[in-house]
């Protein structure tokens, strides 16, 4: 070895032998680097208990030596950070960003001597480390194999998972121990899979789990751009997780040029799980608003013609099925379904609906030229071209002269391609129509190229959407796509995601009654879930006699879904006949506000329940929600968010005596009192059940009366 190799190893040893530790700023956290036997290792506690056993950093490379042994400690940089900045649109009005900083310099030992950066910044709920690769002679257009980042785990804790999928998170939550993953791992919903196409113990992020010590653990990434998105893989021998990334068409995992940054990889860790629901440390983790403007953003409260269609009520499609060239069939002649659910009739049921009770939005699905291809034969549908039966530029007009919009509907079919071709006329089109949000789905293979939904090429590709769509100013809510890791922060028209399994699942396969109280936990730790809740008539047979399918949630738990999954875009997703049928419980649906000044989480533990207060925006009002998951709650709500000295009015909307998710989930009680920030409330909510409060400040003379229903 050359004599100057010796000397770097001389003046490097004390780095590379001792850990660099860094607390969080309340010092409830630390962490550890260093390198064990060449290797780049971290470790976490949560006070002297261990969150994360000493865990392996690396990237496997395909077209260089990979990044995994024969590390030293080359240098460290330590920092803090503390601000407060505003969101467009959120849970609170205000987010603190305070973390201490630690980046470690790994330098290789080798001739190549190239380096490789990761950089931990600590909160007090968590931590988020990434990897950074400079730009470098030996390191340049780089493949990446595999990441090789592990979270070893101390023990076998219960988990909250789904499984591995590169293509879907439409999956029911389980809740097992980690060793029994395998045995509890479901079919894919990916069509003629039997398991997890990655294997046999692989998760989706976000992964919760919990200690027998009672500590609550979320591993998750942030700020997922230019990279494909993170599965983990469990060693469930040795409870070790390890990062495997999904493919692309190819096989390569990702393909990047220096200097690059990866997503961040996210830890969440208290002994309390409402921490964990209040933290903000993934959209922290992500770069502050690129919008110069964004007064035109705004949260939106919605119906649709949509559920007709999920039931089997109504169909997308105007003709019954047959091939069709987009621009030269004459849909007119074609014979129609004479079940089209955006029939111009019907929409404007819908849209008089919407002005009557203050609606902002009407979603119309299956407006548009293409559904006779069944979602993904042909992948041909057109993004401005309209069906005979629905005029589009009359319909938005006979909208707005009730105030209310039209939103747009653009379902791709994964065909990518055709829908890049047509994005720039199909925004063009909704700007001369004054419509400013579209929901965009992602139904089958992708095509042409046969990748993945969640790989490098299709994150890319939500994201240019996004981009796309700020330029015409609009907002963005995008179906079938990767899960959220906070770029809502960096475009705020990204203003609703579904990425999991939502309400249409009850019109098919069903959901756990715990699903929702997991969701929080897991799914909208990336940001905010388009759910669609709020059905009122849980028996599909009596929307469509040829479904049998029952909604396992009573009345009340849908109400409660408003205020306790958080969404700036929220949709009242049932029939209007429906809601008809319970207008004084479709008062709260009304009334609850989509974009908060602030919030608390009362009480919750996944699976079983949850309870949220959040505050309107630039109001004095409140709304409360509750929802029971795989057991009846018995919940005790403080009130001591309320203003001190000042009366209130609370609209309490509970489950009935009778209440029950299998026979009578229509059974509810509406009642009023008085309250002040010294009341507290003791409210049942049965399995599969909830309670929602409306809380606006009493006027003076204004009556306290009960209703039961």
């Amino acid at each position: 070895m050359p004599w100057f190799r010796w000397l770097t190893i001389l003046w490097f040893a004390p780095l590379a032998m001792a850990a660099q530790t860094i607390s969080s700023p309340n010092g409830q956290l630390t962490l550890r680097a260093y390198v064990s036997k060449g290797q780049p290792t971290y470790e976490l506690f949560y006070g002297n208990e261990p969150v994360v056993k000493p865990s392996h950093l690396g990237l496997e490379l395909a077209n260089f030596p990979s990044l995994l042994t024969n590390f030293e400690v080359a240098s460290v940089d330590s920092s803090s950070f503390d601000e407060t900045w505003k969101p467009v649109w959120g849970e609170k009005s205000a987010i603190r960003n305070r973390y201490n900083e630690l980046a470690v310099h790994f330098k290789e030992r080798t001739a190549a001597c190239r380096d490789m950066v990761v950089r931990f910044r600590l909160y007090d709920e968590g931590v988020g480390f990434r990897y950074e690769l400079p730009r470098q002679p030996q390191l340049d257009n780089v493949i990446v194999k595999e990441e090789r980042t592990q979270f070893a785990m101390p023990g076998n804790h219960q988990a909250y998972w789904i499984a591995g999928d590169y293509d879907t998170n439409e999956y029911d939550y389980q809740i097992t121990r980690l060793s029994e993953i395998r045995q509890r791992m479901p079919k894919a919903v990916t069509p003629n899979a039997t398991q997890s196409p990655i294997g046999p113990t692989a998760v989706q992020t976000a992964l919760l789990m919990k200690t027998d010590g009672g500590l609550y653990i979320n591993i998750h990434e942030a700020a997922l751009v230019n990279y494909s998105a993170m599965h983990l893989v469990l060693n469930d021998t040795t409870m070790v997780f390890e990062s495997c990334l999904t493919p692309d068409a190819l096989g390569q995992k990702a393909c990047i040029r220096c200097p690059f940054n990866t997503p961040w990889r996210t830890i969440m860790v208290s002994n309390d799980p409402r921490t964990l629901l209040d933290s903000k440390l993934t959209l922290n983790l992500n770069e502050p608003c690129k919008l110069e403007d964004t007064s035109w953003i705004h949260p939106v409260k919605y119906i649709g013609v949509w559920w007709e269609m999920i039931t089997g009520k109504s169909t997308w499609s105007y003709a019954d099925y047959q091939p069709v060239v987009l621009g030269q069939t004459n849909f007119a002649k074609l014979k129609p379904t004479g079940r089209h659910g955006a029939d111009s009739t019907n929409v404007k049921r819908y849209i008089d609906f919407a002005a009557r009770h203050g609606f902002s939005q009407v979603l119309v699905e299956g407006w548009n030229e293409g559904w006779e291809d069944n979602w993904r034969k042909l992948h041909n549908y057109s993004f401005t071209q309209a069906y005979p039966d629905y005029p589009l530029q009359r319909l938005q007009a006979y909208a707005q002269e009730r105030g209310v919009k039209l939103m747009m509907h653009h379902e791709t079919s994964s065909s990518v391609l055709n829908y890049e071709r047509q994005l720039d006329d199909a925004y063009k089109l909704m700007n001369s129509h004054g419509i400013d949000v579209v929901k965009s789905g992602y139904v089958g293979d992708i095509f042409p190229n046969g990748g993945h939904h969640f790989d490098q090429w299709m994150v890319e590709h939500y994201l240019h959407c996004i981009k796309e769509a700020a330029k015409h100013r609009i907002m963005v809510n995008a179906h079938e796509a990767v899960r959220p890791t906070g770029l809502c922060r960096t475009y705020p028209n990204m203003i609703g995601n579904e990425s999991a399994r939502g309400t249409e699942f009850h019109a098919m396969e069903g959901c756990s009654p715990g699903h929702v109280a997991i969701l929080p936990f897991t799914r909208l730790m990336g940001g905010p879930m388009d759910y669609t809740p709020g059905i009122f008539e849980t028996d599909i047979s009596k929307v469509n006699p040829n479904n049998k399918c029952r909604m396992r949630a009573t009345l009340c738990n849908q109400l409660a879904l408003y205020v306790v999954l958080y969404s700036p875009l929220q949709m009242a997703a049932d029939l209007p006949e429906n809601y008809e049928k319970h207008l004084d419980a479709f008062q709260f649906i009304k009334d609850v506000a989509v974009d908060w000044d602030d919030s608390h989480y009362l009480e919750a533990e996944p699976g079983e329940y949850i309870t949220v207060a959040r505050k309107a925006k630039g109001s004095p009002n409140w709304f409360v929600g509750c929802v029971a998951g795989l057991h009846a709650h018995m919940a005790n709500v403080s009130l001591s968010f309320l203003e001190p000295g000042k009366k209130y009015l609370a609209t309490i909307y509970k489950d009935g005596a009778k209440a029950d998710i299998d026979k009578f989930t229509a059974d509810y009680v509406i009642e009023q009192r008085t309250v002040t920030h010294r009341s507290n409330l003791r409210i049942r909510a049965v399995k599969g059940g909830g309670f929602a409060i409306s809380i606006k400040p009493l006027e003076r003379g204004e009556k306290v009366k009960k209703v039961k229903k």
